[in-house]
């Protein structure tokens, strides 16, 4: 890997390690890194070979070789760099210390003595290490600022670490003021505390490893997850066009035999029509031939007509039973069945008309005159949550007093209404609308007949219309917000799953005679698993 970590030039530079390129390769996407980095940091991507930079994936494991002319602008990059490197000696390197006794240019330090307060090379460190009274001076790895390894009250070096105060001492310190405290040697306590950093650093490792594996699992999941939503739009988009094409081909079918019943019913109708026609001919001749007897006067002579006439009577038949069937030509209901349970079934998917619904929505506040005192009202009116103490409150006509109901401010009594509701981390509530007149007192059982039109969710997963009987619903999964739509004129509740913009339940043909208000529950905190508020959340409409 590079090493030259001081140079600025950016082109020249691997993203991985940030330094210059040793040995540049270039992948597919066109980025490029050191051999050895790109290759390490694939090992340690289970297997799944993508650039670190714009994380596009290559399968397989693309072959790679060095881009030569990248690395010989970086080689000569590196060769600059030196040069302007050695022409200025007296500079150190990246935490080096330089001798104090040495003139241009100046070598890097060997030692640094705490009795001298002087940094020595190897060369101007020989006499510490010869004479006798030199050598008892204390010497260790070589540091910048000497003065700071000194006693400020006893100006000896600060060689012991007092482990009860945390604090440096020397030999002076200890024997005055630490005599009771535990105290070390720096040595030891440096280990000490490396040792504690290996452990930490190993623990640390440990940590972002397994982050790093968390991110791979995260990736794994997004793509497989956008792979489900390809598929799930490429198969909504096969079985929607699928239905489309049968509907169009069952309407041609239907178009066709419905032609062939009305031919079948037009050639009966001539065929009767025709033999109606022919006995209306013969009454017609029987008839001339009863108005030539009775056009005399002359009795004598009518009387001898019709004793000399026979008369005899038409061949016709009974046609007071006789119909024609015109019901097999309706199929209103048929259809309006079919187009009922294809929009539910639809809608129970994701409702085409939801953002139509939403551009009905109101300011929804709640009223603390209604709400159980054991129900919290935020102060704005747009937040309920079951309190751990009953409130001091007036018990007015329109309080609940028993179960933990409460009631928006406004009620409606035409038109259409939505609004929408935070039901996120609760494992109870209730939801929906209810009558001017209803009851609010003891215990209530929640009925479109006791003029409440309501969901609501238990143990986190069972959701239920309170239709009366109640019907089980059965989700994909639970809404984290719920919207709430009324068609008062049109007789309609119906509640949404708004991130799925999907239909949950709808309470059609309701007969309203009042005012209707939104009415919330957020049940009880059931040892604070179901502490949650219930939030009434402004509506976003999506465009």
């Amino acid at each position: 890997m590079a090493s030259v970590t001081s140079l600025m030039g950016a082109d020249f530079l691997c993203s991985i390690c940030l330094g210059v390129f040793t040995k540049p390769v270039t992948i597919p996407c066109g980025h490029t890194f050191c051999l050895d980095c790109i290759t390490t940091y694939w090992h340690t991507c289970d297997n799944v070979f993508q650039c670190p930079l714009c994380m596009e994936k290559f399968y397989p494991k693309p072959m790679l070789r060095v881009n030569i002319f990248i690395a010989e602008m970086a080689e000569k990059f590196k060769k600059t760099a030196e040069r302007k490197s050695c022409n200025t000696p007296d500079q150190a390197e990246s935490g080096k210390v330089l001798c104090d006794l040495c003139t241009k240019p100046k070598l890097t330090a060997l030692k640094s003595c705490l009795v001298c307060f002087t940094s020595y090379c190897q060369t101007h460190l020989e006499p510490h290490q010869k004479i006798s009274a030199l050598k008892k001076h204390k010497l260790i790895p070589p540091v910048k600022n000497l003065e700071s390894r000194i006693c400020k009250n006893h100006d000896e070096p600060l060689e012991l670490f007092c482990k009860a105060d945390q604090m440096f001492l020397c030999e002076s310190c200890k024997n005055k003021d630490h005599k009771t405290h535990k105290v070390v040697s720096l040595e030891e306590e440096a280990q000490m505390r490396k040792t504690q950093l290996g452990i930490e650093k190993a623990g640390t490792d440990q940590m972002i490893q397994a982050r790093q594996q968390k991110i791979l699992e995260i990736q794994h999941i997004l793509e497989a997850s956008r792979n489900n939503a390809e598929g799930a739009v490429s198969c909504s988009k096969h079985v929607i066009t699928a239905m489309v094409d049968y509907i169009k081909r069952s309407q041609t079918e239907m178009t066709e035999v419905i032609k062939m019943k009305l031919k079948k019913i037009e050639k009966e109708a001539k065929s009767l029509m025709n033999e109606l026609d022919g006995e209306i001919m013969q009454i017609k001749l029987k008839n001339l031939e009863l108005n030539d007897v009775s056009v005399t006067d002359d009795h004598f002579t009518f009387l001898e007509n019709i004793l000399s006439l026979t008369i005899s009577s038409p061949e016709v038949k009974d046609w007071s039973d006789v119909t024609i069937n015109s019901d097999q030509f309706t199929i209103q209901e048929a259809m309006a069945k079919l187009e009922t349970t294809i929009t539910h079934e639809i809608n129970t998917l994701c409702d085409p008309t939801f953002k139509e619904k939403q551009q009905y929505a109101v300011d929804v506040r709640l009223d603390p005159d209604t709400a159980n005192p054991s129900l919290n009202v935020s102060d704005d009116g747009k937040q309920v949550a079951c309190g751990n103490t009953k409130r001091e409150v007036r018990n007015k006509p329109e309080r609940f007093d028993h179960v933990l109901n409460v009631l928006a401010k406004e009620g409606f009594s035409v038109g259409k209404f939505y609004y929408e509701v935070q039901v996120k981390d609760k494992t109870q509530w209730d939801l929906g609308v209810a009558s001017e007149s209803i009851n609010r007192k003891g215990d209530i059982r929640l009925s479109p007949k006791n003029g409440y039109w309501t969901i609501w969710l238990r143990k986190g997963n069972e959701l239920t219309a309170n239709a009366g009987p109640a019907i089980k619903l059965h989700l994909r999964e639970m809404p984290q917000k719920v919207g709430v739509f009324v068609d008062y004129e049109g007789g309609e509740v119906s509640f949404y799953a708004v991130d799925a913009r999907a239909c949950i339940y709808s309470f059609l043909g309701c007969a309203f005679t009042e005012k209707l208000f939104p009415f919330f529950s957020p049940c009880s905190n059931d040892g604070d698993k179901n502490s949650a508020p219930l939030i009434i959340t402004p509506v976003i409409h999506n465009s």
